[in-house]
């Protein structure tokens, strides 16, 4: 018997488990995650940055969350004593039609409270990356590097600290009410409760629908895939490096990153997955893809954007192309230089009206909290969700 379930064991899932137990740590939590392990997904597969809130349109939820998560991110771990950097990065525009994105990214940086952000000219932008090739640039001071793994298992060690409950290997298979109590089924226990937080990240679109409530998105999978630079050349990249992102897309393109434990990656692109879990091209979940091909919304979304969706399919199958994608900012790099890294899948969720969400999505009902889109920079503004949804808890129980 609990106060609240927070199903989803991923970074916001914890963030939001911690933040009940701080607000009152009367309430009685447990989080269930599926897999054996914590942070298996989106939280232990991304690329380890800290985000500065640039890209967000002012008053959005990203912007808002963003900029609060940030600052609580980087209090939390000077605290706790966990690894970060705060090494900044340049955004490079490589063309004549990304200068006025750029310059509306700097823009939005400053209105959403970014100080020391500096217009780079293309001498200015080879003083911080001396192989980058670009017209103009920014440099964001404020961005920074991390395990979001490490932060979610401190997580882990304060839920518990204030008597909360972790459980793995916890598939929620059913949830059902009774007597005005939800009880959420899982293979081994069942878990009565007040209150359901779904964070369940790739499956939150199905773990919504087994509340009852009413969901009128759709997650699709994108997987990021990155190659690594050999150690001989990681000297080309000092920390980060990003291009103009396309507007129409809640993508970043390929980059360059420093990453905290060593090593620079590159990439990712962003192609749909086979599965929802389809970390590879080997991974086929067949009723999941015909899942996502089916829906009327992400039909929509082919239609209007296959060119660039065939283009992302291209390079993740050449190298070669994917190398070309590179080239655009570090003309020195050549394909041998680059080895096969990791990939991530993006939880992205998807309208009936063929609109990718760009923003955060949080939906309630009495005894539901749905998390349904919670994208990057989902990990950078944990705290502040979890803060957020916490607040929304906890309300519930005066």
């Amino acid at each position: 018997m609990y106060n609240v379930v927070v199903i989803g064991g991923g970074i916001v899932g914890l963030a939001s488990a911690l933040k009940i137990k701080e607000a009152n740590p009367k309430l009685r939590v447990a989080v269930l995650e599926k897999e054996s392990k914590l942070a298996q997904h989106q939280t232990g597969h991304n690329s380890g940055v800290i985000h500065s809130g640039l890209y967000y349109k002012p008053g959005s939820l990203k912007a808002k969350n963003c900029i609060d998560g940030y600052n609580q991110l980087i209090k939390f771990c000077e605290e706790e004593e966990i690894n970060f950097e705060l090494c900044g990065k340049i955004v490079v525009a490589t063309r004549e039609d990304q200068l006025d994105t750029l310059k509306m990214l700097s823009e939005r940086g400053k209105q959403n409270g970014l100080k020391g952000l500096k217009d780079l000219n293309k001498e200015q932008l080879q003083e911080y990356e001396p192989h980058v090739n670009g017209l103009k640039g920014i440099f964001v001071p404020q961005t920074g590097i991390i395990d979001y793994t490490e932060v979610a298992m401190k997580y882990v060690e304060k839920i518990k600290h204030f008597n909360g409950e972790v459980f793995t290997g916890s598939k929620v298979m059913k949830i059902t009410e009774e007597k005005g109590f939800i009880q959420v089924h899982t293979p081994s226990q069942t878990f009565i409760t007040r209150l359901v937080i779904n964070c369940s990240g790739l499956y939150s679109d199905k773990v919504a629908t087994l509340t009852g409530m009413k969901v009128n998105y759709k997650i699709i999978p994108f997987r990021g895939e990155y190659y690594k630079l050999k150690k001989e050349k990681e000297h080309l990249v000092k920390n980060l490096i990003y291009p103009v992102p396309d507007p129409n897309f809640p993508f970043l393109g390929v980059h360059f990153t420093r990453m905290i434990n060593g090593g620079i990656e590159a990439g990712p692109n962003a192609v749909l997955a086979y599965s929802r879990e389809g970390y590879n091209k080997m991974k086929i979940n067949l009723g999941e893809f015909l899942e996502s091909l089916s829906f009327p919304g992400f039909q929509k979304v082919i239609r209007k954007y296959w060119r660039t969706g065939m283009g992302e399919l291209y390079r993740s199958y050449s190298k070669a192309a994917f190398t070309k994608a590179l080239q655009e900012l570090l003309p020195d790099i050549t394909s041998n230089d680059l080895i096969p890294g990791g990939a991530g899948v993006r939880a992205q969720a998807c309208d009936r009206e063929g609109g990718l969400i760009d923003d955060f999505l949080i939906m309630e009902t009495e005894k539901v909290i749905n998390v349904g889109n919670a994208p990057s920079p989902a990990a950078t503004s944990s705290l502040s969700i979890g803060k957020h949804i916490a607040g929304l808890a906890v309300e519930r129980f005066k």
